[in-house]
């Protein structure tokens, strides 16, 4: 046993000591490069005869444990981020006692059609071989799964584009959600609180997505309350731990080959708490760079709250004549 050995835990130490790092701002926080079979080389030239599975026990002693880095960190904090945290539960609480439909939505990343590599494992009876290198230009085509999840029926609606990630695709997605689903499952909703990021194709700070919201109230017929999460805060939108992971499980490691591929496997997510996913395809293109018209923003209808009016604003349908 390598703990009967007289002075087996300094030798350690002193092998990891040149290529060990630390986080600047946690001195707890250590780690190393070396492999096992490196340490197990550097503790034999300093008189210890150790193999390297007992390498794997020394290690696991003084706190090393093999780990990914996580992205957790957030990147800053808005003065106002606890105050509207506050303002989202306070609106979930009064949606839900209204029987109205509470909503989160985001679009997923975009994928690449074809022959390319995509993580995860599968069973298969000869090995899966895909392209060498990732470029864009192997493929033909791209899918952009755009996600809506209904909190309170713990259901995901995903549409599948192969455009471009717009406000105009977001809201047509939002449009198809509530003809064909909402509007049934909530028949005496008056209103529907959808809850995103402030970034992408639903920024907080672009007028366009304001105004293709408004015309697709005008033409559904129901007011939509948006409420943002703040800048740094995408993690704690619903989607992102409830809808995303499990569309991610459910397709990890098939070659995406085809919308249509795409669209069966999304489909096929399961929980054990009950998730369901249903998938609609679009094929249709969507412009960038569109410009907010002047009528729109000499008459806009948007009504922004007095309390942080930047996240939390409705759009009210406007009667046409």
């Amino acid at each position: 046993m390598f703990s009967t050995q007289i002075g087996i835990d300094e030798a350690f130490l002193e092998v990891l000591k040149s290529r060990t790092a630390g986080d600047p701002m946690n001195e707890s926080i250590k780690w190393t490069n070396l492999t096992h079979k490196e340490i197990a080389l550097g503790l034999k030239e300093a008189g210890f005869n150790i193999s390297p599975p007992t390498v794997k026990k020394l290690l696991k002693k003084h706190g090393y444990v093999k780990r990914k880095a996580q992205k957790k960190q957030t990147t800053g904090i808005n003065k106002d981020r606890n105050a509207q945290f506050e303002n989202i539960a306070r609106l979930d609480t009064l949606y839900r006692e209204a029987g109205n439909p509470i909503i989160s939505f985001d679009t997923k990343k975009k994928e690449v059609l074809g022959n390319l590599y995509r993580p995860g494992t599968l069973y298969t009876t000869e090995p899966v071989t895909t392209w060498d290198h990732d470029f864009w230009s192997l493929g033909h085509g791209k899918v952009i799964p755009h996600g809506i999840y209904d909190t309170q029926k713990n259901r995901g609606y995903v549409t599948l584009g192969n455009s471009k990630d717009t406000s105009e695709f977001a809201c047509n997605a939002l449009k198809h959600w509530w003809n064909h689903y909402g509007k049934a499952l909530y028949p005496h909703a008056n209103s529907i609180l959808a809850k995103c990021d402030g970034g992408g194709s639903n920024n907080a700070n672009h007028y366009i997505f304001k105004q293709d919201l408004q015309k697709l109230v005008d033409e559904i017929g129901i007011e939509i309350r948006i409420a943002h999460y703040p800048p740094y805060t995408s993690k704690y939108n619903p989607i992102e731990h409830r809808l995303f992971p499990h569309l991610t499980r459910a397709c990890q490691g098939v070659i995406f080959t085809s919308l249509g591929l795409v669209k069966t496997l999304m489909e096929k997510t399961r929980t054990n708490t009950g998730l369901s996913v249903v998938v609609n395809v679009v094929d249709q293109v969507y412009q960038t760079g569109r410009k907010v018209t002047d009528h729109f923003k000499k008459t806009l209808k948007i009504v922004f709250d007095e309390y942080l009016p930047k996240w939390n604003y409705r759009a009210v349908p406007q009667l046409t004549h």
